[in-house]
């Protein structure tokens, strides 16, 4: 019988992991199969206490779930503990450990757009999920010395600020309401734009309104279908330093999750590959909604 992964989240039709996972097991030779579960709320504690059976090498947790599963966890990782969500969950036994991968693949990404020009001391984020929380951290041990969170609910971001207040308290972290003439200000003021939201990923839609997007941005949208996002597309229109989407968190988060569940690593060049072929194959999901992260 082949080992089990599963992706819980509710949707999961967006995520394209389990096609670079399933190839990363295929070329490792391993017997697993990697099976996207669309979990209900009511539904998601049953379906994490299954994970402990030996039939499971562990799940990936997608949007909505990252913070709720905290809790269910019988072990937390310092990087689950520190941003307070899990998007990996592997097995000692029958205990479960959460760990967060975001982290990672948002380091890599943040890293790739800023290539080898001195790193930025602030920044704008979009979004107040798992993936703001990964981003948030990298940007607090990064250095960074300030950061403004905006959402649509505001009492999310708050929310975000509130678990970090400790951990921040060496530089301003304050999240800010939603008014195009706030968000217009403070792009005006930063060096780096975050989308890891779930505005803006629905194909021809943007999270931002492209005249609100000033020249000499570092822009990174953690969406990565389609390829070019039009955030990534007016960022570049408006004269972006860099503009990047979701491909390299998205890259980094399954190679880090599979050496996780199976303790072997795999090339980012068969991921990329297999990403690429997924692209070809599926045109269709160029105008899908999809987050490596939120």
């Amino acid at each position: 019988m082949p080992k089990q992964v599963v992706l819980v989240g509710h949707p999961v039709s967006h995520s394209l992991s389990g096609d670079l996972q399933q190839a990363a097991f295929d070329d490792a030779g391993i017997d697993a199969r990697y099976e996207p579960l669309d979990v209900p709320l009511m539904a998601l504690g049953e379906t994490i206490e299954q994970l402990r059976g030996d039939d499971y090498l562990g799940a990936n947790i997608t949007v909505p779930y990252k913070e709720r599963v905290v809790s269910m966890m019988d072990r937390l990782t310092d990087e689950a503990q520190a941003t307070g969500a899990v998007d990996t969950i592997t097995r000692e036994g029958s205990r479960l450990v959460g760990h967060n991968t975001d982290v990672n693949g948002f380091r890599a990404a943040l890293d790739a757009i800023i290539g080898r020009q001195k790193m930025p001391k602030q920044a704008v984020i979009i979004g107040a999920g798992g993936g703001a929380r990964a981003a948030v951290y990298v940007f607090i041990t990064s250095g960074f010395q300030r950061v403004i969170v905006f959402n649509r609910h505001l009492h999310r971001a708050e929310g975000l600020v509130r678990h970090f207040g400790r951990t921040a308290a060496h530089m301003e972290l304050r999240a800010m309401p939603w008014h195009e003439s706030v968000i217009e200000a403070e792009l005006a003021k930063t060096k780096v734009l975050v989308n890891a939201s779930a505005l803006g990923n629905a194909g021809e839609q943007s999270p931002i309104p492209a005249e609100l997007l000033p020249p000499d941005l570092f822009v990174l949208d953690l969406v990565y279908v389609p390829r070019d996002t039009k955030l990534v597309r007016d960022a570049k229109a408006a004269g972006a330093a860099e503009a990047l989407n979701g491909d390299t968190m998205l890259l980094h988060q399954t190679a880090a999750a599979f050496n996780l569940w199976t303790g072997r690593d795999v090339s980012l060049d068969l991921l990329q590959r297999q990403l690429d072929v997924v692209r070809e194959r599926q045109p269709a999901a160029a105008e899908a909604a999809a987050m490596a992260s939120d």
